[in-house]
């Protein structure tokens, strides 16, 4: 049985983290009054304060981290809460095939159930042992290490269980639904 390589085709390893966005940052962050909204296809439909998000059961995951762009960090070791914990809180039902994640304004990106179930996608508030600045992604920004880096939304404000695939912002703009690495799915 063959592996993947590690480093996806096209993809060069860098040290730093640069700071990528397209669309404004959120207002300042207030522990008081965020909060994350979960619904769609799901039995029970939550709202969770920042409070009750923190004290859901904490995990770390280390992955590597690929841009679209054609660079890779390895090694990053993001803390949060894993993508499974919230599912389980709010039972998708048979209907859900697919999630879409949404940021704090228009940006959002959807993946399919199976990928989101993964055991190693993340909502992060943390990396490398330091809180997401806003730059990173903070207060909350979803990881899915096995897709390009566009699929993993900052400022994460709402997670919406749907029965088709909603073309987020790069979608939209012609970018790969699936956005596999190593299948090299950079453009539709």
């Amino acid at each position: 049985m063959s592996r993947r390589p590690r480093l996806p085709p096209g993809q060069q390893w860098i040290t730093e983290f640069p700071v990528r966005t397209v669309e404004r940052q959120p207002a300042p962050f207030n522990p008081l009054t965020w909060t994350l909204v979960i619904d769609g296809e799901v039995d029970t439909p939550t709202t969770l304060s920042y409070k009750e998000l923190r004290a859901l059961p904490t995990s770390k995951v280390t992955s590597d981290f690929h841009c679209v762009e054609g660079w890779s960090v390895p090694d990053n070791v993001w803390e949060g809460v894993l993508f499974t914990t919230l599912a389980l809180q709010v039972e998708p039902k048979p209907s859900a095939r697919y999630v879409t994640f949404h940021a704090e304004h228009e940006y959002a990106s959807s993946i399919s159930l199976p990928t989101a179930l993964e055991g190693d996608v993340i909502l992060a508030w943390s990396r490398n042992g330091t809180l997401l600045s806003v730059d990173d992604g903070g207060p909350l920004r979803l990881v899915v290490p096995c897709l390009y880096a566009y699929k993993s939304v900052k400022w994460v404000r709402r997670i919406t269980f749907t029965r088709n695939v909603e073309l987020g912002y790069w979608e939209q703009r012609g970018f790969h639904q699936e956005a596999d690495p190593w299948r090299e799915q950079r453009q539709s």
